[in-house]
């Protein structure tokens, strides 16, 4: 409650004179006699029509001994230029440049219309299959310096499965406060190591079904299933099917998040590919691979982790590859990321290969969130 006697009569100075002209000679705030810039108008318009720009380097070294697949001594690995933006109010647009030491690659690039009727989510152009949980994540958003042995054998290496394609996905009803996705997609059918398409009626197809749960006001559970089905370089005939089971646990305290938090994951991949053997008789591979990871945070510029893999071969099941490491990243900032990395890796027929990797991550300009 105020008092009358409180209130503060307005004086001369709450209500200012007419502007005066000024002083000829006399300099602005900015030490000039030039006007200060006009933001308004056609180039605030032209400003707000720019996409999002941002440009992100991994940078990548290696030392010790790797018979089998070893990276260069120091390369950039990659320089992923992003261009994203809201299309209109029903549609947002996403494009990845990849600029390696070889040449330009286009990651992914599609438009994805968020307002269809019944609740469906429709994307097209070029993206990463929503197959798993790792084959969905861009190179400098993995966790670790390479990717899994399963992803190398089965899923066709850094590329993944990634194609031209139409995706739509919808949330499900569910009970208990249960998250309920399922996604749709087809694509032309050329992934390098996984799918091959050699004539137009050669499409893949990728199914995905995701359950989340929030366990407590700090830890959840991500739950997926995944299907996908394509020809294989062998020819129109031959099949390569692939089931996927994948996990992650997130512990993330709401006061402590950017200081303290755990996230495990794990993956399990089940690859059947049909093809000739040295008789040129018809046979079929099916070929196991999995990981199991965890990351540990111990403060805002720490995390510790570690990762199992293990993995048969595509066209031959009975080699199966081996393999663990263990990781230290240290945060700069949050656009910045060191990280030391630890491999052994035994593959089949006994060759071991003992190496370190060092990695530099960086981003310029505004680059959105990934999916959660």
């Amino acid at each position: 409650m105020v008092l009358a006697s409180a209130v503060i009569p307005p004086t001369a100075e709450a209500f200012p004179a007419t502007p005066q002209a000024p002083v000829p000679g006399q300099s602005d705030l900015q030490g000039t006699s030039s006007p200060l810039p006009n933001y308004g108008g056609a180039a605030a318009m032209a400003k707000v029509l720019n996409p999002d720009i941002s440009m992100t380097g991994n940078f990548l070294g290696a030392a010790g001994h790797n018979p089998i697949n070893g990276p260069p001594a120091l390369q950039m690995s990659e320089s992923e230029l992003g261009l994203q933006a809201i299309v209109d109010p029903y549609a947002g647009g996403d494009f990845f440049l990849s600029f390696g030491e070889s040449g330009v690659d286009l990651e992914e690039g599609y438009i994805t219309f968020t307002s269809l009727p019944a609740g469906f989510v429709a994307k097209t152009g070029k993206f990463r299959a929503a197959f798993g949980k790792v084959n969905t994540l861009h190179t400098h958003v993995l966790p670790w310096a390479d990717r899994p042995l399963v992803t190398e054998n089965l899923l066709g290496g850094d590329e993944g499965i990634s194609d031209a394609g139409l995706s739509a996905s919808r949330i499900l009803p569910a009970p208990g406060g249960l998250f309920l996705e399922a996604t749709a997609q087809v694509m032309r059918g050329d992934s390098p190591g996984v799918f091959t398409s050699t004539q137009r009626s050669d499409i893949s197809a990728v199914g995905h079904l995701r359950a989340y749960k929030d366990i407590s006001d700090s830890t959840n559970l991500d739950l997926g299933y995944s299907y996908s089905r394509g020809h294989n370089d062998v020819g129109s005939a031959y099949k390569t099917q692939l089931h996927a089971i994948d996990a992650t646990f997130r512990w993330t305290p709401l006061r402590r998040t950017i200081y303290q938090n755990f996230v495990g994951r794990a993956e399990w991949v089940w690859s059947l590919r049909n093809q000739l053997n040295a008789a040129l008789l018809s046979e079929r591979q099916d070929a196991f691979g999995m990981f199991a990871s965890g990351d540990y945070r111990l403060n805002r510029r720490w995390t510790v982790g570690g990762r199992y893999d293990r993995s048969g071969r595509a066209q031959d099941a009975s080699l199966v590859d081996t393999g663990f490491s263990t990781l230290l990243t240290y945060w700069p900032s949050e656009f910045s990321q060191i990280r030391g990395q630890y491999r052994f890796t035994r593959y089949a027929g006994g060759h071991d290969a003992n190496e370190l990797l060092f990695q530099v991550l960086f981003t310029l300009g505004a680059h959105a969130a990934h999916p959660f």
